[in-house]
């Protein structure tokens, strides 16, 4: 390493942590300590069935009759009864508590007056150590929720007593195919059960009263697909996408029947050979946007991992559509051209899976600017007349209001800074890229990164105030096509890893050349008018990357932080109201409930998922602090002592002697980058989730080669490397790592 990098360290750690997100997300797997990868104690996976459990449901035989009665069985939930979810506003029914996905509660019982009185009512520890994404579901008493690998807890709402607990089992070594952790952001309820997709791809229907598989299916061919998504539920269909992206897969969305789990439909986002012929029409009809090029041998890309919402007035369900693959379109279809359906909103039957319309963000995306965050659905007035609309702010930079019946592009504005594009041309519907920002020749600083303007983490609608409540954040892209590609136009897939086309030794030097310019990385909460297309309010935050948000009729924001923080706003003004330290970093989002006349807020707090690799380790509670994972309840009034999380030892051990060559380091630097810094964090500097191996322990130097090659610890997740690393690459990564810690070392204690 550098003189300048040794110099510069502390700058360095959060300007590298913030761009490496622009060559690579994060790869999530724990390599190593004593915490397993199953959850609390005394939780034991349920057994599942050797036959379908079929179970009373009770229901009335038309859903309006059911919505009109009170619930007979837990979980009695279905579409009349989501559709009318503001007749009772105590339940978060659904994953968005409407089929609208606002994220909006009607309870006001806590409000700006009386928020600053919130006490802890009770938490619940998962037992983990990884990143929470989880949404929960609150029906009727009982609370839904997930963690890691799509292990189901059901509490009781009231308590936070544990019912019963699922684990699908998923192998630990699957954990090394997962771009963002091994994450899992919630389940659905329907008619007495509790349908839950698991980290390997897995779906499955349980029984609400004691966990009990009903059925169970595989939606995947195989690694190195994942699933991280919450299912939704829509006509007695259950919709689930996948993952995989920046793996080299071919993108899908299926629908399966919620009774017995068979597949209903499945549409493909991308083409795939043409000789093989497609599997549907709008297939055929969107192969000529994908120009030159084996763009199916390399995956294509398209994953609808995230983001649904369903009109069911216009019974239209509208997914969001991820990236390609690899992230460069000059490698996917050198001939250029638009790509579809890649980084898109579609709207589709769901009765037929059928396209009924569809609007691209991102043409023939070049960034990883993927179209799969939040979709709201509301009605806005706009120039005086009412309008039915879908909003979105996906990663490319741009806030998208769209009418939802047709497709028709209404506004798109700005809602960060964007270099990448000037304006969306509002004939067309188009961006109008900056041609100086491709990066087909050189090396390129963007923004917004491949982090995006605003990730995963869910916005929310208040209609009291107008205004949408987005997480964004400023975190500058580092772009540069791979070298192989440039000198040869060739391309090599590495199985069962990263395919996206970028150089990692351009990145590396880009890193050590342009970091003088690199802005700081920034993170705010902005109120957005989406009528006006104009930011009302904002507060910045220490970090970038911080939770999901939550508004309600009180008059409330919530939201949790990366530096281990969950904060109420006022809606209207964003004041904060109150706070509370709960010393582990947040990225959920919170939801609201009602029990006994009380009103309850809830959120799962445990960092990691797209954070770990990008987080700024200066300000990360994770960082500081044991990343215990919880959730937490809170009520006015509430009394519980919040448990006291353990502070981190930071000291960096003295390091042994390891003889190595500059070239062998830098052989060593460029392996690490390119594989382990994906989940250990870049220039070896953790962002506080998996462990630092500047730290590491005296079994773990002894032991590295056979960790890394040989998998001694896949069960907790650390698959072996085996099959992308040679024994000289590990000996050259194990030196730039003692490297490393050294020079820390020295800037932690100057003399020795």
């Amino acid at each position: 390493m550098s003189d300048f990098v040794k110099d510069k360290w502390p700058v360095l750690a959060n300007a590298a942590a913030g761009t490496f997100i622009a060559v690579m997300v994060a790869i999530q797997f724990l390599p190593h300590g004593d915490e397993g990868r199953d959850g609390a104690d005394g939780m034991a996976a349920m057994p599942t069935a050797a036959e379908p459990m079929v179970s009373d449901t009770g229901q009335a035989d038309a859903d309006a009759e059911m919505a009109a009665e009170p619930a007979t069985q837990l979980a009695d939930v279905d579409g009349a009864r989501i559709a009318n979810a503001d007749s009772e506003p105590g339940n978060w029914l659904s994953h968005g508590r409407t089929y609208s996905e606002q994220r909006y509660s009607p309870l006001a019982a806590i409000d700006a007056e009386n928020v600053s009185q919130l006490g802890l009512a009770w938490s619940f520890s998962t037992g983990t150590v990884r990143g929470l994404e989880a949404t929960p579901i609150v029906v009727d008493g009982r609370m839904y929720t997930t963690g890691n690998w799509g292990v189901v807890y059901a509490l009781d709402a009231r308590t936070g007593e544990e019912i019963w607990s699922f684990d699908p089992e998923v192998p630990g070594e699957w954990g090394r195919y997962g771009c963002c952790d091994i994450v899992n952001r919630g389940v659905a309820l329907w008619k007495g059960r509790v349908y839950v997709a698991s980290f390997d791809g897995r779906l499955f229907a349980l029984n609400a009263e004691d966990g009990s598989v009903h059925w169970e299916v595989n939606t995947i061919p195989g690694a190195p697909y994942t699933i991280t998504g919450a299912p939704r539920i829509v006509n007695g269909k259950v919709i689930i996408g996948n993952g995989g992206g920046e793996f080299g897969v071919r993108g899908y969305i299926t629908a399966y029947d919620a009774e017995t789990g068979d597949e209903a439909w499945r549409f493909y986002t991308v083409p795939g050979n043409p000789a093989d012929g497609f599997e549907h029409p709008e297939l055929e009809a969107i192969v000529d946007t994908w120009k030159g090029g084996r763009w199916w041998e390399v995956g294509g890309g398209g994953t609808a991992w995230d983001s649904m919402a369903f009109d069911p007035d216009l019974n239209t369900l509208y997914v969001g559509v991820g990236n390609g693959s690899p992230w460069t379109r000059e490698i996917r279809s050198p001939g250029g051209g638009d790509n579809l359906y890649l980084s898109s909103i579609l709207a589709l039957d769901p009765d037929t899976g059928r396209l009924k319309w569809h609007y691209q963000t991102t043409p023939g995306d070049n960034w990883d600017y993927t179209a799969t965050q939040h979709i709201i659905l509301a009605d806005l007035e706009i120039e005086g007349e009412t309008r039915q609309v879908l909003m979105q702010a996906p990663k490319n930079g741009f806030f998208y209001v769209i009418d939802r019946v047709t497709g028709e592009l209404l506004s798109a504005e700005k809602y960060v800074t964007v270099t990448w594009a000037s304006h969306v041309d509002m004939e067309t519907g188009r961006p109008v890229e900056n041609p100086a920002i491709g990066y087909k020749d050189g090396t390129q600083f963007v923004l917004p990164s491949a982090n995006g303007g605003h990730n995963w983490h869910p916005m929310a609608y208040n209609p009291d105030t107008g205004l949408v409540y987005i997480p964004t954040q400023e975190i500058a892209g580092i772009y540069s096509l791979t070298r192989e590609w440039k000198t040869d136009k060739d391309y090599t897939v590495r199985q069962n890893w990263w395919n996206v086309g970028l150089d990692w030794e351009d990145y590396i030097d880009a890193i050590n050349s342009l970091l003088p310019n690199l802005p700081i990385d920034h993170g705010y909460l902005k109120a957005w008018d989406p009528v006006k297309g104009e930011v009302r309010w904002a507060v910045e935050m220490p970090s970038a990357l911080n939770g999901g948000v939550l508004t309600t009729a009180g008059n409330l924001v919530f939201q949790g932080t990366a530096d281990g923080r969950f904060v109420a706003y006022r809606a209207d003004t964003g004041t904060a109201m109150w706070e509370a330290n709960i010393q582990t970093g947040i990225v959920a989002a919170p939801v609201t409930y009602e029990i006994d006349g009380e009103q309850y807020v809830a959120v799962m707090a445990g960092w990691g998922g797209v954070a770990l690799a990008s987080g700024d380790a200066r300000v990360s509670a994770a960082a500081k602090y044991e990343n215990d994972g919880r959730l937490l309840v809170f009520k006015v009034g509430g009394q519980e002592e919040l448990e006291q999380v353990a502070l981190k030892d930071q000291t960096i051990p003295a390091q042994p002697e390891v003889e190595a060559t500059p070239e062998q380091l830098r052989n060593g630097e460029l392996q690490y980058m390119s594989t382990c810094g994906l989940c250990h964090g870049a220039l070896v500097i953790s962002g506080g989730v998996l462990p630092d191996l500047r730290r590491m322990s005296p079994s773990v130097h002894e032991n590295f080669k056979g960790i890394v090659l040989d998998g001694m610890l896949k069960d907790n997740g650390m698959a072996s490397f085996a099959d992308l690393l040679s024994e000289q690459d590990v000996e050259d990564i194990y030196a730039y790592i003692v490297s490393r810690a050294k020079q820390d070392r020295a800037l932690q204690i100057p003399t020795e």
